[in-house]
């Protein structure tokens, strides 16, 4: 295992993760060098989400989809993501978590060509498909190996960035997508919002494989649970399709036995898996230790109302006044850059202020976002709303990084991918239920 002792052997491969974008990839620590891998992809799949939003009405147009079509193209990715997410944190246990991550990354790249060059609709949706089970296989990982790579400070660090692109991801998918949808490269329309994936899934795999290979404490398991990974795809399946497509429908009746009956089949899978003999597919034991289940429960808090207050902003901003996805992604930039400054500068924050972060945090993202929403009215308050965005973020930071930081060193190495599984998930239900 190549870990990255607390000191200064982390401060420095901090600093290599903030020059590695502009530095030769052998000049950076293999520590370093494999964090920026796994971050840039994270980044990838965060942001897919929001472009193709941003290209809905582009694709549209040009393949002349159905609202139906449509939603399938924007919610098929989400569907398979959230119901093959744990089984792909498994299968990182059972033939390694670098393995895993880089055939995942492969598979996302190769779907993210087939979405761009995609001649029809029903093509569009199976490569959109694809693109979801890759993603499920790939973002497990990556939390795992920073838990299984990094120690100490140097761990905290590194969760911190982890954290700032899984939550400004959403934001930053906003504003590349609206750019890219807006200059119309080469007349390309939507397509260049997944082609831009390819050359950085490339790139990304030609550095990933020649990284060393982290030790995988859980690598005994002999086999995946089948029975598990139907009842769990399956549940999930009928929990989160009703989420995502239900609100465009205006909830038709439906959506309601469906969430009942995946709801049953969640708690049928945790029947299922509690008096299993051996090798479940989810290892349920990471809840015992005291912290971690208030601990995830307060991260899926957190992560909902940061989802709920982008998606409120982001209809305020397109629907009510008219901005562009471009200039609606472009008015968030205060809030990602308050978040960045917040989850880097948490780890310097003396101890005794950093263990009241989890709360305070939380309680300065509602005061900000609660005066937000009173200037805002029927309007967007331009100057006041840089310093109260700012400050949400902060707050969102301090409410999130510092306590997934703690729920992790909670945790055995061998129990990295379960924490892993129900941390994404989470994430994941948290935007869906937005």
């Amino acid at each position: 295992m190549f870990k990255t002792a607390p000191g200064r052997r982390g401060s420095l491969a901090y600093v290599a993760v903030i020059t590695s974008m502009t530095s030769p990839v052998h000049r950076v620590a293999p520590a370093a060098r494999l964090l920026v891998v796994l971050l840039v992809g994270q980044a990838m799949a965060s942001m897919d989400g929001s472009i193709v939003v941003v290209a809905g009405p582009s694709i549209s147009a040009d393949l002349h989809t159905s609202g139906a079509a449509l939603q399938l193209i924007l919610a098929g990715y989400l569907l398979i993501f959230a119901a093959l997410i744990v089984t792909g944190a498994r299968l990182g246990d059972r033939y390694g978590h670098r393995r895993m991550f880089l055939a995942g990354l492969a598979g996302f790249t190769l779907a993210s060509l087939a979405c761009g060059a995609a001649p029809g609709v029903a093509a569009l949706i199976a490569a959109r498909g694809v693109q979801g089970a890759a993603a499920a296989l790939m973002v497990p990982q990556v939390l795992s190996l920073i838990q299984l790579t990094f120690t100490g400070a140097a761990r905290a660090r590194a969760i911190a960035l982890y954290s700032m692109i899984l939550a400004v991801g959403v934001a930053l998918g906003q504003i590349v997508g609206g750019i890219v949808v807006t200059a119309d490269l080469a007349g390309a329309g939507w397509r260049p919002a997944f082609l831009l994936n390819v050359p950085v899934g490339v790139a990304l795999l030609v550095a990933g494989a020649r990284l060393p290979v982290p030790a995988n404490p859980a690598a005994a398991i002999h086999r995946i649970d089948r029975v598990g990974v139907l009842l769990l795809a399956a549940g999930m399946t009928a929990v989160v399709a009703p989420l995502a497509l239900g609100r465009e429908r205006g909830w038709p009746v439906w959506t309601w036995p469906t969430l009942a009956a995946g709801a049953a089949g969640l708690g049928l899978f945790l029947w299922y898996e509690r008096r299993r003999a051996s090798e479940p597919i989810v290892d349920l034991t990471v809840l015992r230790p005291a912290g971690v289940r208030p601990g995830l429960l307060a991260c899926f808090a957190v992560m909902g109302a940061y989802a709920a207050f982008l998606f409120a902003i982001t209809l305020h901003l397109q629907g009510g006044l008219g901005y562009t996805p471009l200039a609606a992604g472009l008015s968030f930039v205060p809030y990602a850059t308050g978040f960045a400054a917040a989850s880097l500068g948490a780890s310097r924050v003396p101890r005794r202020i950093r263990a009241g972060l989890p709360v305070a945090g939380p309680l300065a993202f509602a005061a900000a976002a609660g005066a937000l929403a009173v200037l805002a009215g029927d309007g967007w308050p331009r100057l006041a709303s840089v310093p109260l965005l700012f400050v949400a973020g902060a707050g969102h930071a301090f409410g999130f990084s510092p306590l997934l930081t703690r729920i992790v060193g909670l945790v055995r190495p061998e129990q990295a991918s379960a924490l892993s599984a129900l941390a994404s998930t989470g994430a994941l239900l948290a935007g869906v239920l937005s």
